[in-house]
């Protein structure tokens, strides 16, 4: 691969082989960078040409998307996406080039969209978004929702992140640890809609990651919506969220209600099966670090006793003795 050095080459690289996965650095930083660099070296007029320039390929940029407000129909017919107010949406081929090319993640095709706040464009240094995406993983039985020790869970999280954690350093990646929960999780049994919100803390970062998670149970899987955020726009991302539970409709004959046990598969994974993590690592976890957008690998090794039953449903033992896993 041609390496290009000039400081719009950083924003508009080439996309890496799936064996190189360099931690992409967020735009606005990389602007930081570049202006200091260009100052120290040649001087007043050189940086604010750079500047002017690297200014010039971020509007360019921003140009070229078109963000779309009101109802929008989701891919293969789900449902529709309402875009609540103060907000804008970005369509699917969009938001995966913005995920990929733009801020840096491996290339992908799930997601169906972003919801972007208005006064905000994708190369901006505080944007934060909303992405979503779908799991047919089957229908999720809430059977075990009202049970649910999540304290207990969240201790078990934490031992099994500490343990995924060795393996990353291992291979290279930062260290990952589970504070704890910035929203504990909660699941509203009406509205099939579960969210809840983590704390982490990536290697010596000094400032710590959100992980805000969504999840709105259909009959033949989950719309899964999370937010990409720092820890320090909790708030803000708190101030809408309850816009955002409402964003998203199954169409008829995808909804809950519509499950039809003859036909229908049912999914291995329980509301605590997917609080413990098994849609986070199969859906993608977009993240923003204060200095630059990476996808984690969260691979979660060693579950415990606790979280085995809560993802499948029942005891390991007795997974074990049947020779399989849960239907």
């Amino acid at each position: 691969m041609e390496l290009i050095r000039t400081p719009q080459a950083v924003i508009l690289r080439a996309r890496q082989p799936p064996c190189e996965q360099p931690t992409p650095i967020h735009p606005f930083f990389m602007k930081q960078f570049f202006a200091t660099l260009l100052f120290s070296c040649f001087g007043l007029s050189v940086f604010g040409q750079a500047a002017d320039s690297l200014q010039v390929q971020v509007d360019s940029i921003e140009a070229t998307l078109k963000y779309q407000h009101g109802v929008i129909q989701l891919k293969n017919g789900i449902g529709t996406l309402k875009v609540p107010a103060g907000f804008k949406y970005l369509d699917a081929d969009q938001s995966n080039y913005v995920l990929s090319d733009l801020w840096g993640n491996p290339k992908s095709e799930s997601s169906l969209g972003m919801i972007i706040p208005d006064s905000m464009g994708v190369m901006g240094a505080h944007t934060w978004a909303f992405n979503v995406e779908y799991d047919e993983m089957g229908y999720v039985k809430d059977d075990d929702a009202g049970e649910i020790d999540y304290d207990e869970l969240l201790a078990e999280m934490q031992n099994d992140t500490r343990e995924a954690s060795k393996e990353r350093i291992k291979e290279g990646y930062q260290s990952i640890e589970l504070v704890g929960w910035a929203a504990k999780p909660y699941y509203d049994s009406e509205r099939k809609i579960l969210h809840w919100a983590q704390e982490l803390k990536f290697g010596g970062s000094e400032q710590n990651t959100l992980n805000y998670n969504v999840r709105i149970l259909g009959r033949k899987g989950v719309l899964v919506l999370n937010a990409i955020a720092a820890m320090d726009e909790l708030p803000e991302v708190n101030r809408n969220i309850d816009k955002v539970l409402n964003i998203v409709t199954f169409s008829d004959g995808n909804k809950y209600a519509d499950f039809n046990p003859s036909v229908d598969q049912v999914a291995a994974w329980t509301v605590g099966g997917l609080v413990a993590g098994k849609v986070m690592a199969k859906a993608g976890f977009f993240v923003l670090l204060l200095k630059f957008w990476k996808v984690i690998a969260l691979a979660v090794a060693g579950a415990g006793s606790f979280v085995w039953r809560l993802v499948t449903g029942r005891s390991r033992e007795s997974g074990e003795s049947a020779g399989g896993t849960a239907a």
